[in-house]
């Protein structure tokens, strides 16, 4: 189909160069092909549209069924000429805008380095970032809104075979609570604690809502979500004011840590007899799709996410190491 429609284009070229110079010979000089390579074009257009297109004498002139075409044939040509420099323009980098959805941790906490490195590096690329939950995110990627996802991995939205994901890391969910709840007397606090308390949770269609459903489910649990948000401030807030706690991934936690008024615990492995000890974590991955991260300022912005993800995966080794 496409060498089809490359064909009637050149076909159509060739019938704007000869109504422009008069002339087979110059259409093809100008065409930069022979006089019969010309000749034949024009005789297949002719055997489409079924009516000759010019009066073939000293000089070629339009027929009625050639000016009836002049105009559509200029429209067709510019457009094709349009669209071929917008793709070469796109594979060397050249598109206009860069669309980015990412987890609000990530976007809080990763991205700001990232997004000042890669306007330096790609100034005329506007960027547009956009803190999403990570189910919501990957059905934008997949419906072509934006070009990278920065989410929890979800198997079922990322098994496509155009999709590209990459792991960044991994990491445990904690505990956030208030600094003086009773569940802060434990440095890894049991889930037989843990479900007597209420929880404040992320609303549907975020990741964490799921992962911890699956969690539930696969170890017969009941946890008590008495409220669902979807910013770390609120969760922040609403812990503070007693007994409500909230289970939150360690990057989500950079903050918390650092208030007085707030306590972070971890989670006690599940310990069965016949498995290794279970630690809930969560992965965050990097996504895209096959044909959008071969294109240069995608390509770039991938790599400045996983250099900082090494570089932060770096530093959190060596602080383990000197502690």
């Amino acid at each position: 189909m496409l060498t089809a429609l490359s064909m009637r284009i050149e076909q159509l070229q060739a019938f704007l160069a000869i109504a422009n110079t008069g002339s087979f010979g110059q259409a093809a000089s100008q065409c930069g092909v022979t006089q019969s390579t010309i000749s034949r074009q024009i005789q297949a257009l002719e055997a489409n549209l079924g009516a000759l297109l010019f009066h073939r004498s000293t000089q070629a002139k339009l027929t009625v069924a050639g000016e009836k075409l002049l105009p559509r044939a200029k429209k067709i040509c510019q457009e094709w000429e349009t669209i071929s420099q917008e793709i070469k323009d796109l594979q060397a980098g050249k598109q206009p805008e860069l669309c980015v959805a990412a987890i609000h941790s990530v976007c809080s906490h990763f991205l700001p380095p990232i997004l000042q490195k890669f306007c330096l590096d790609y100034p005329h690329v506007q960027l547009r970032v956009t803190a999403l939950g990570s189910d919501r995110a990957l059905k934008v990627l997949r419906d072509g809104l934006v070009d990278i996802a920065v989410v929890m991995n979800n198997r079922f939205l990322t098994t496509s075979a155009e999709m590209i994901v990459d792991l960044l890391y991994e990491e445990k969910i904690k505990v956030l609570m208030a600094a003086n709840h009773p569940l802060t007397v434990y440095d890894h606090v049991p889930y037989s604690e843990l479900v007597k308390y209420p929880q404040v949770v992320f609303k549907d269609g975020y990741g964490m809502q799921r992962l911890l459903q699956e969690w539930c489910s696969l170890h017969d649990l009941t946890f008590n979500a008495v409220m669902e948000l979807n910013m770390l401030d609120g969760f922040r807030g609403v812990v503070r004011q007693g007994e409500i706690i909230a289970l939150l991934p360690e990057t989500a936690l950079i903050e918390s840590s650092q208030d007085k008024s707030l306590a972070v615990r971890s989670l006690a492995p599940i310990v069965d007899n016949n498995k290794s000890p279970e630690i809930l974590t969560r992965q965050v991955v990097l996504v895209s799709t096959s044909d959008r991260i071969t294109i240069p300022p995608i390509a770039h912005f991938c790599y400045l996410v996983r250099q900082e993800i090494n570089n932060f995966n770096q530093q959190t080794m060596n602080k383990s190491i000197s502690a």
